[in-house]
Protein backbone atom coordinates (compact mmCIF):
# COMPACT_ATOMS: atom_id res chain seq x y z
CA UNK A 1 0.00 0.00 0.00
CA UNK A 2 2.31 2.70 0.64
CA UNK A 3 4.75 1.20 -1.77
CA UNK A 4 1.93 2.28 -4.63
CA UNK A 5 1.29 5.74 -2.90
CA UNK A 6 5.03 6.30 -3.13
CA UNK A 7 5.24 5.17 -6.81
CA UNK A 8 2.28 7.58 -7.18
CA UNK A 9 3.76 10.37 -6.04
CA UNK A 10 6.99 9.41 -7.77
CA UNK A 11 5.07 9.54 -11.15
CA UNK A 12 2.90 12.83 -10.26
CA UNK A 13 6.45 14.78 -8.76
CA UNK A 14 8.24 13.96 -12.38
CA UNK A 15 5.10 14.58 -14.09
CA UNK A 16 5.61 18.23 -12.39
CA UNK A 17 9.23 18.69 -12.56
CA UNK A 18 8.67 18.12 -16.80
CA UNK A 19 6.01 20.53 -16.21
CA UNK A 20 8.81 23.53 -14.87
CA UNK A 21 11.22 22.24 -17.23
CA UNK A 22 9.18 23.12 -20.02
CA UNK A 23 7.67 26.05 -18.30
CA UNK A 24 11.07 27.25 -17.65
CA UNK A 25 12.65 26.77 -21.37
CA UNK A 26 9.47 28.03 -23.30
CA UNK A 27 9.36 31.31 -21.11
CA UNK A 28 12.63 31.87 -21.50
CA UNK A 29 12.44 31.78 -24.87
CA UNK A 30 9.14 33.56 -25.23
CA UNK A 31 11.12 36.44 -23.00
CA UNK A 32 14.17 36.68 -25.11
CA UNK A 33 11.70 36.97 -28.14
CA UNK A 34 9.28 39.73 -26.78
CA UNK A 35 12.51 41.60 -25.61
CA UNK A 36 14.18 41.82 -28.90
CA UNK A 37 10.81 42.66 -30.52
CA UNK A 38 10.80 45.39 -28.19
CA UNK A 39 14.26 46.53 -29.08
CA UNK A 40 13.59 46.36 -32.63
CA UNK A 41 10.50 48.32 -32.77
CA UNK A 42 11.88 50.91 -30.51
CA UNK A 43 15.06 51.19 -33.07
CA UNK A 44 12.23 51.49 -35.69
CA UNK A 45 10.88 54.36 -33.49
CA UNK A 46 14.05 56.12 -33.14
CA UNK A 47 15.08 55.79 -37.27
CA UNK A 48 11.38 57.05 -38.02
CA UNK A 49 12.53 60.20 -35.45
CA UNK A 50 16.00 61.07 -37.09
CA UNK A 51 13.43 60.60 -40.58
CA UNK A 52 10.86 63.55 -39.29
CA UNK A 53 13.83 65.62 -38.02
CA UNK A 54 15.55 65.64 -41.49
CA UNK A 55 11.70 66.12 -43.31
CA UNK A 56 11.71 69.33 -41.07
CA UNK A 57 15.08 70.00 -41.94
CA UNK A 58 14.38 69.81 -46.18
CA UNK A 59 10.93 72.01 -45.43
CA UNK A 60 12.54 75.36 -43.58
CA UNK A 61 14.72 75.18 -47.30
CA UNK A 62 11.63 74.43 -49.61
CA UNK A 63 9.12 76.88 -50.90
CA UNK A 64 6.17 78.01 -48.84
CA UNK A 65 3.42 75.53 -50.23
CA UNK A 66 6.17 72.74 -50.32
CA UNK A 67 6.84 73.50 -46.92
CA UNK A 68 3.61 73.69 -45.26
CA UNK A 69 3.23 70.02 -47.24
CA UNK A 70 6.15 68.79 -45.79
CA UNK A 71 5.19 69.90 -42.30
CA UNK A 72 2.12 68.65 -42.27
CA UNK A 73 3.77 64.90 -43.32
CA UNK A 74 6.24 64.81 -40.69
CA UNK A 75 3.89 66.08 -38.42
CA UNK A 76 1.50 62.93 -38.98
CA UNK A 77 4.41 60.66 -39.50
CA UNK A 78 5.64 61.89 -35.70
CA UNK A 79 2.14 60.93 -34.57
CA UNK A 80 2.59 57.31 -35.82
CA UNK A 81 5.82 57.00 -33.97
CA UNK A 82 3.82 58.24 -30.88
CA UNK A 83 1.78 55.17 -31.55
CA UNK A 84 4.81 53.12 -32.00
CA UNK A 85 6.18 54.34 -28.26
CA UNK A 86 2.99 53.41 -26.92
CA UNK A 87 3.25 49.81 -28.17
CA UNK A 88 6.52 49.78 -26.88
CA UNK A 89 5.97 50.76 -23.35
CA UNK A 90 2.97 48.39 -23.30
CA UNK A 91 4.43 45.51 -24.49
CA UNK A 92 7.53 46.15 -21.70
CA UNK A 93 5.15 46.85 -19.15
CA UNK A 94 2.31 43.88 -20.04
CA UNK A 95 4.58 41.25 -21.86
CA UNK A 96 8.05 41.17 -21.13
CA UNK A 97 8.35 42.11 -17.46
CA UNK A 98 5.70 39.76 -16.31
CA UNK A 99 7.74 37.07 -18.19
CA UNK A 100 10.81 37.98 -16.61
CA UNK A 101 9.17 38.04 -13.01
CA UNK A 102 7.80 34.76 -13.84
CA UNK A 103 11.43 33.69 -14.55
CA UNK A 104 12.30 34.13 -10.57
CA UNK A 105 9.25 32.06 -10.08
CA UNK A 106 9.87 29.16 -12.03
CA UNK A 107 13.67 28.96 -10.41
CA UNK A 108 11.60 28.96 -6.68
CA UNK A 109 9.74 26.16 -7.78
CA UNK A 110 12.43 23.98 -8.96
CA UNK A 111 14.04 24.04 -5.62
CA UNK A 112 11.03 23.43 -4.02
CA UNK A 113 10.75 20.80 -6.81
CA UNK A 114 14.29 19.79 -5.42
CA UNK A 115 13.10 19.96 -1.95
CA UNK A 116 10.37 17.32 -2.49
CA UNK A 117 12.64 14.72 -4.72
CA UNK A 118 14.79 15.08 -1.61
CA UNK A 119 12.02 14.36 0.85
CA UNK A 120 11.15 11.35 -0.95
CA UNK A 121 14.05 10.00 -1.26
CA UNK A 122 14.03 10.30 2.38
CA UNK A 123 11.38 8.80 2.82
CA UNK A 124 12.14 5.89 0.64
CA UNK A 125 15.35 5.04 2.85
CA UNK A 126 13.30 5.55 6.04
CA UNK A 127 11.07 2.93 4.48
CA UNK A 128 13.63 0.38 3.23
CA UNK A 129 15.10 0.99 6.76
CA UNK A 130 11.69 0.08 8.40
CA UNK A 131 11.00 -3.20 6.36
CA UNK A 132 15.23 -4.67 7.42
CA UNK A 133 13.82 -3.48 11.31
CA UNK A 134 10.78 -5.69 11.18
CA UNK A 135 12.36 -8.17 9.56
CA UNK A 136 15.42 -8.32 11.90
CA UNK A 137 13.60 -8.03 15.06
CA UNK A 138 9.76 -8.22 14.82
CA UNK A 139 9.24 -7.98 18.66
CA UNK A 140 10.77 -4.45 18.80
CA UNK A 141 7.89 -2.57 18.99
CA UNK A 142 9.39 0.69 20.24
CA UNK A 143 11.63 1.00 16.96
CA UNK A 144 9.40 -0.07 14.60
CA UNK A 145 6.31 2.38 15.93
CA UNK A 146 9.38 5.16 15.86
CA UNK A 147 10.00 4.37 12.24
CA UNK A 148 6.81 4.39 11.44
CA UNK A 149 5.84 7.91 13.32
CA UNK A 150 8.82 8.99 11.29
CA UNK A 151 7.38 8.05 8.08
CA UNK A 152 4.24 9.26 8.55
CA UNK A 153 5.76 13.05 9.49
CA UNK A 154 7.79 12.93 6.21
CA UNK A 155 4.79 11.63 4.66
CA UNK A 156 2.59 14.53 5.33
CA UNK A 157 5.45 17.12 4.65
CA UNK A 158 5.93 15.55 1.16
CA UNK A 159 2.31 15.62 0.39
CA UNK A 160 2.18 19.43 1.37
CA UNK A 161 5.17 20.03 -0.88
CA UNK A 162 3.38 18.42 -3.34
CA UNK A 163 0.35 20.52 -2.45
CA UNK A 164 2.42 23.33 -3.08
CA UNK A 165 3.72 22.48 -6.51
CA UNK A 166 0.26 21.56 -7.74
CA UNK A 167 -0.87 25.35 -6.53
CA UNK A 168 1.77 26.81 -8.44
CA UNK A 169 0.74 25.32 -11.72
CA UNK A 170 -2.49 26.27 -11.13
CA UNK A 171 -0.73 29.96 -11.01
CA UNK A 172 0.98 28.99 -14.30
CA UNK A 173 -2.14 28.59 -15.53
CA UNK A 174 -3.52 31.81 -14.67
CA UNK A 175 -0.61 33.42 -15.69
CA UNK A 176 -0.60 32.17 -18.93
CA UNK A 177 -4.01 33.55 -19.66
CA UNK A 178 -3.46 36.76 -18.50
CA UNK A 179 -0.48 36.82 -21.10
CA UNK A 180 -3.02 35.72 -23.82
CA UNK A 181 -5.68 38.08 -22.96
CA UNK A 182 -3.03 40.81 -23.26
CA UNK A 183 -1.80 39.55 -26.39
CA UNK A 184 -4.86 39.49 -27.87
CA UNK A 185 -5.91 42.89 -26.62
CA UNK A 186 -2.76 44.29 -28.88
CA UNK A 187 -4.62 43.12 -32.16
Amino acid sequence: MMRRTLENRNAQTKQLQTAVSNVEKHFGELCQIFAAYVRKTARLRDKADLLVNEINAYAATETPHLKLGLMNFADEFAKLQDYRQAEVERLEAKVVEPLKAYGTIVKMKRDDLKATFTARNREAKQLTQLERTRQRNPSDRHVIVSFEFGSLKKCLRQKRNYRELQWMLAEQVVIWRKLLTTLKGRK
